[in-house]
């Protein structure tokens, strides 16, 4: 179990992390707000100006300085880290050792660490630390795995036929509900704020490690764009995808409108508007004045036929780059119907063998 018996792997931590333990992250907290391990805690040595602080001392006069004002600044906290980490340590239904990291494995999580056992408290620390970690969930990214990709034109209710194939019990996973946006300039009209693209390949990555602890099988993905709203698909990963067989959903123009009139008809005009000027250039000064003026008029179903010929033509391009794909006619049909289609035509097609 790494060098010490109370040291871990990445991999063991991860594992730990899963298992329900407490893991106790103590960069400071911009470094944490960046990215950390999906379920981590936040328990910072040093807010971010003593980090600096220190820092600077280490690189302008040299590590004894550093040390003899990290152990200054960390004196007086001493009790308030015990007390707070023993009242985490005692809420666990089941009773764990912490877990401790750092960025690298070095002095903060080492000091935190002796600190707790010191208190009396079970304490594991992660060898190598976050930097450790996100190279192993690296590894995991890009591990090779049966994803099948569900397709289709914009409106054809890919989100909902994902989620009714999770319903009825296939292994999926939720991009969009990951990067809290749904892939256009129409994804987030309300702004509500995304994870980093650090932290969505933190909590893809464990995503994936647990499905993978499941068994085998196929895993059931929204095609994407390298891009979600702000954040970006890991590269390997999005690779991976880009190499996946595609079940491309077929519904007409009305079903289409209908779905994005169910979505978007209770949006407010001015949020809708943007959205239409920030694909203005793509879509044509011309066309896009005349979409803002239906929706002045109220008439969102013309609006949103004005988006598909934009967002249709976009689509066709990523899809001829495709080189297993099938069709699924789900002309019609709701999500739950068309997800029991997709699962039965997988299991004829089994593009894998």
């Amino acid at each position: 179990m790494g060098i010490s018996e109370h040291v871990l792997s990445p991999g063991e931590t991860l594992a730990a992390l899963a298992e329900g333990a407490c893991v106790l992250d103590t960069r400071s907290p911009s470094e944490f707000e960046v990215g950390h391990l999906p379920g981590a805690t936040s328990f910072p040595l040093f807010s971010d100006e003593e980090r600096a602080r220190v820092g600077t001392l280490y690189k302008q006069v040299g590590k004894q300085a550093a040390v003899d004002e990290g152990l200054a600044l960390v004196g007086p906290k001493m009790r308030d880290l015990v007390t707070r980490a023993r009242a985490m340590f005692e809420a666990q239904s089941t009773r764990r050792p912490l877990v401790v990291h750092c960025w690298r494995g070095g002095m903060r999580s080492e000091s935190v660490d002796w600190l707790l056992r010191t208190a009396g408290m079970p304490v594991h620390r992660c060898e190598g630390g976050y930097k450790a970690c996100q190279a192993y969930m690296r590894h995991v990214l890009g591990r090779q795995r049966a994803y099948v990709v569900l397709g289709g034109m914009t409106g054809t209710a890919k989100t909902e036929v994902l989620r009714a194939l999770g319903q009825q019990g296939a292994r999926v996973i939720d991009l969009e509900d990951m990067a809290k946006h749904f892939g256009s300039a129409f994804g987030n009209l309300e702004r509500h704020p995304q994870p980093t693209t650090e932290q969505f390949a933190n909590d893809l990555a464990c995503a994936l490690m647990r499905l993978d602890s499941e068994g085998d099988g196929p895993i059931w993905l929204e095609n994407e764009s390298r891009q979600i709203g702000k954040v970006y698909l890991p590269e390997m990963f999005f690779k991976r995808l880009r190499e996946a067989p595609v079940l491309e959903i077929e519904r007409t123009e009305d079903d289409r409108i209908n779905h994005l009139l169910a979505m978007y008809g209770e949006a407010p005009t001015a949020a809708l508007k943007a959205a239409f000027l920030r694909i203005r250039d793509k879509l044509g000064g011309q066309h896009a004045q005349a979409a803002v003026a239906h929706l002045e008029a109220g008439d969102l179903a013309e609006a949103a036929r004005i988006a598909l010929v934009y967002y249709d033509k976009t689509y066709r391009h990523g899809l001829n780059q495709r080189v297993l794909s099938q069709t699924i006619d789900g002309r019609g049909m709701n999500p739950q119907d068309t997800a029991t289609r997709c699962a039965m035509a997988l299991e004829t097609w089994n593009p894998w063998t």
